[in-house]
Parts: structure tokens; sequence; C-alpha cells
């Protein structure tokens, strides 16, 4: 199950890389200039979203859920850049280099992704997308509530920790619904 799970892992990531690398062409790293409260704001922004089409089961603005998760993939590996080279005053990356730092976080994701998995025995497979989609607006709290703490915690994960779960909790939902046909 492991070895499924790392390669639908892997499925994910293409689609969302696929769009960062895109977006990349369009904008470029217009995105550096944002402290990482604006990206955390950005995908609560996302979450919330997902929540709120799920809980009245209807949509108004034609894209679903799944590019909603993406974007949340995509913002989260932002944040992680932010945080290791902190906010520009304008672009200042080439393209190859963020996709270089995307794919590095990326990879982190993926690693800790498989430990947490062997620990925990899949138990996301189990979850409800809506679950999912509650815990990644607990996890925006969190950080929401270390950035008002000047990034301080006492005895709790950091911000980059969070993150790094929202990424991962953001691809379970998207192979519940892109691989293996779940409804949100």
């Amino acid at each position: 199950m492991r070895d499924k799970t790392s390669r639908q892992f892997e499925t994910i990531i293409e689609k969302c890389s696929a769009i960062f690398e895109n977006k990349l062409k369009d904008y470029g790293v217009a995105w550096r200039i944002l402290r990482t409260s604006s990206l955390t704001d950005q995908i609560y922004i996302k979450a919330n979203r997902i929540r709120s089409i799920q809980q009245k089961g209807v949509q108004k603005v034609d894209e679903g859920i799944a590019p909603e998760f993406i974007a949340i993939v995509n913002y989260s590996c932002m944040a992680l850049i932010q945080l290791e080279l902190g906010v520009a005053e304008e672009p200042d990356l080439d393209n190859e280099t963020a996709i270089a730092l995307f794919k590095k976080y990326i990879g982190k994701s993926h690693d800790l992704m498989m430990n947490k998995n062997h620990d925990y025995g899949e138990a996301w497979r189990n979850m409800r997308i809506s679950s999912l989609t509650d815990i990644i607006l607990m996890k925006l709290l969190r950080i929401k509530q270390i950035e008002n703490n000047k990034g301080k915690t006492l005895v709790s994960e950091g911000l980059d920790a969070n993150y790094y779960d929202i990424i991962n909790y953001s691809v379970f939902a998207l192979i519940k619904i892109l691989l293996e046909g779940e409804h949100a």
C-alpha cells in the first residue's frame, strides 16, 4: 500500500507542478513580494471556499473543489519558500530556481507523508474529504496564531510543519477526488 500511496502522491504532484510552472510562465514570481501571512490568507480563502461548497452542496462559480486543493498545495509551497528566503521587495528568482525550490519542498512533504503514513497506518484513507478540509482550516488557524505570536511557540510545531501538513492533507483529498472518484 505504501508504494501505491507514493505513486498516487507523485501523480497528484505532477498536476500541481504543471499548474505551478504554467502560472510561472504567466506571472513570473510576483508572489515573492507576499508575506507568509498573505499566503496564509490566500490558502484560508481556498479552504474556506471548499468548506462552503461542501456545506451548501452547490457552487455558483464554475471552478470545482479539486483546483482549490491544487492551489492550496501550491500556495503552501510558496509559503515554505518564503519562510526560507524571506520576502522580496520585487520578484527576484528565475523560474528555474522557483521550480527547483518547489520540488525541494514537495520532496520534503513526500518524505514526511511517507513517515507519518507508516506510523498512522494510512488512516487518511478512511477519512472524509470534509474532515480533511476541516483539518486544513484548523492548521491555518494555528498558523495565524503563530504568526500573531511573531513565529514563537512554547511547545508546538512551527509554521513549516503546519504548511507541510496542509500540503499532505490536500494531496490526500486530491487522491480521493481525482484518482479514486470520491465526491467531496
